[in-house]
């Protein structure tokens, strides 16, 4: 497997300039200066190609550039680009609609038009206290939800998040993701580690810190995703949904990374049985657009006008371009990502077998995670050559990202084919058999 000599003379001047005028807070993956992508292609500034499987982090769902979206996009940019949320416009009340069609729960939808995952959360969080008059929410350990002040007091994938912003937006208290690869909490003979996960915040949060009729929400993701692509325990969701029926609380799904037929399902939460009461979406929601929507039970959605708005809602762009790429995941790209999705799994299961330093696969459809460890009976983390995996797939022709302490986040655009994927999976295998042996 021959190694690309990259970052190349056009992408490091580029890189130079963007060092010098850029928010050094912006993570960077890889020296990687795009020139132009298709599918599931992209290549760089000096005419590298590679293989994307990180998709923009989850968000060129239909892959780079697909004609139908930039058709869409071009027809509306002739008409008008942006009135403002002030007045109306056909293609938001058209948006409106397909988002009730496709909502994970059977009342109707109101949704709220928002132009990153981190704002739909926002808006959720304030729903959530408006509706309930209540203040207090529970959120999980590992988990990500944005950076804006009140989505990051819900974030809690790592420390760096919150270093130096405090105090952050209070009322928020973590508990332990139900993640039965690592438990962290004990469970009783015969109960699911789920059930576990919710009888803690029912006695312990509940019991000790806050009284469940001053909670107005919990706020989790239905897989976590900056955590290591992490599937909760089966009996997790059921169990939740009946504690917030208990108590009035209502359960919001975040689904920005996991929604919008990743999983083979519109949204991630379909496949535990559960229908929430608000749901956060937006990345792969307009195949790259900047575009969200916060996703409520009409019976929810009580704030009178003026409580919230924005400037760039319903962006008449955004919702041509979620418009198209809605068209296209309900007709083709949702049953590629099962089938493909299982086809990875299964190939990275046979990876598994000849490789003790994957310790666990995992994922539904084309959110798969692979997390790498010392050895399978301490399941210690191995940090370091998670690190070097990415950075050795990177110089051999293929995007990933890591994700949580230790795991590779395989989330390529929906559209990759199984020839596409084989490559994939030959380069990482290859990078994982070199970075093990240095």
């Amino acid at each position: 497997m021959p190694e690309m000599n990259v970052p190349g003379p056009l992408a490091k001047a580029i890189i130079a300039r963007d060092r010098a005028t850029v928010s050094p807070s912006y993570p960077r993956a890889a020296d990687f200066v795009m020139d132009h992508g298709k599918g599931s292609e992209v290549w760089d500034v000096d005419g590298n190609r590679y293989l994307d499987f990180v998709a923009g982090i989850a968000t060129n769902s239909t892959g780079h550039s697909h004609p139908k979206v930039v058709k869409a996009i071009q027809e509306q940019a002739e008409k008008f680009i942006h009135i403002s949320s002030d007045y109306y416009h056909p293609l938001w009340s058209q948006m409106g609609e397909r988002l009730s069609e496709i909502a994970p729960f059977s009342e109707p939808a109101v949704s709220f038009m928002t132009n990153s995952g981190t704002e739909s959360i926002e808006a959720a969080i304030k729903l959530a206290r408006h509706h309930t008059g209540r203040s207090n929410f529970v959120g999980f350990l590992g988990a990500f939800h944005g950076r804006t002040m009140g989505a990051v007091s819900f974030t809690a994938s790592k420390a760096l998040y919150h270093k130096g912003f405090y105090p952050l937006m209070g009322g928020v208290t973590h508990v332990p993701y139900p993640d039965p690869y690592r438990p962290m909490l004990l469970s009783k003979p015969g109960e699911d580690y789920g059930e576990t996960v919710v009888r803690y915040i029912e006695e312990q949060v509940f019991g000790r810190l806050h009284d469940p009729e001053e909670v107005a929400g919990i706020l989790v993701e239905s897989i976590q995703g900056e955590g290591g692509y992490v599937v909760p325990a089966p009996g997790f969701f059921p169990a939740l949904r009946k504690l917030c029926d208990k108590y009035g609380i209502l359960l919001i799904a975040d689904e920005v990374q996991s929604g919008v037929g990743r999983t083979g399902k519109w949204w991630a939460i379909e496949h535990f049985g559960v229908e929430p009461d608000i749901v956060a979406a937006a990345k792969g929601i307009a195949s790259g657009v900047p575009f969200g929507a916060m996703i409520a039970r009409k019976s929810v959605v009580t704030w009178p006008e003026g409580a919230h708005g924005n400037t760039y809602g319903g962006n008449p762009l955004a919702c041509a371009a979620s418009l198209a790429t809605l068209e296209l995941i309900e007709n083709e790209y949702m049953a590629n990502a099962a089938a493909v999705g299982e086809y990875m799994m299964d190939a990275l299961e046979e990876i598994q077998a000849r490789h003790p330093s994957i310790g666990e696969v995992r994922g539904r459809g084309l959110m798969i995670g692979v997390e790498l460890v010392k050895d399978r009976a301490s399941k210690y983390p191995a940090y370091d050559l998670r690190d070097r995996v990415e950075e050795l797939t990177f110089k051999h022709g293929l995007l990933m990202m890591g994700c949580g302490k230790s795991s590779m986040r395989f989330a390529p655009p929906l559209c990759l084919t199984q020839s596409e994927a084989d490559e994939g999976l030959m380069i990482f295998e290859e990078a994982l058999t070199k970075a093990e042996k240095e």
